[in-house]
């Protein structure tokens, strides 16, 4: 017993359905009509022309070592805590100021790099960078 008449057959639909087609066009139409005013009424300025070449001077890097039994080194000569504070203050108030590169024994108390870091940014020193060793694989 069947419920269809034998005229209804399950054929494919050759058609393309264009209502998802219409859609998706209208709404980009939308969109389009909607930005295209706001980029035309732009406020026009004239902007100024810089150049964008390097910088000739490079700032010098200063290397503070500090090893295991915590005395200081500045681009490894010696130096003693004042000299320390004295030294920083002078990098601290070039208007180019140079990278300072702290070194770090791994077996120095935290408590000599704080001070180091202390003093470099008592003195105004404003770029300051820790260096490493890379993890061996």
């Amino acid at each position: 017993m069947s419920f269809g008449t034998q005229d209804d057959t399950d054929e494919v639909m050759n058609e393309i359905n264009m209502t998802p087609l219409v859609d998706v066009m209208l709404v980009l139409l939308i969109i389009f009509i909607i930005t295209v005013p706001v980029m035309k009424d732009s406020v026009n300025v004239d902007l100024p022309r810089a150049s964008n070449e390097p910088e000739l001077i490079k700032p010098e890097t200063v290397n503070l070592s500090i090893t295991a039994d915590g005395q200081y080194h500045w681009n490894k000569e010696p130096i003693s805590d004042e000299e320390l504070h004295a030294r920083l203050r002078a990098e601290g108030g070039k208007e180019n100021q140079p990278d300072l590169h702290i070194r770090g024994d791994k077996d120095v108390r935290y408590e000599r790099v704080a001070q180091a870091m202390a003093a470099a940014q008592s003195a105004g020193v404003r770029k300051i960078g820790f260096i490493t060793d890379p993890v061996q694989p």
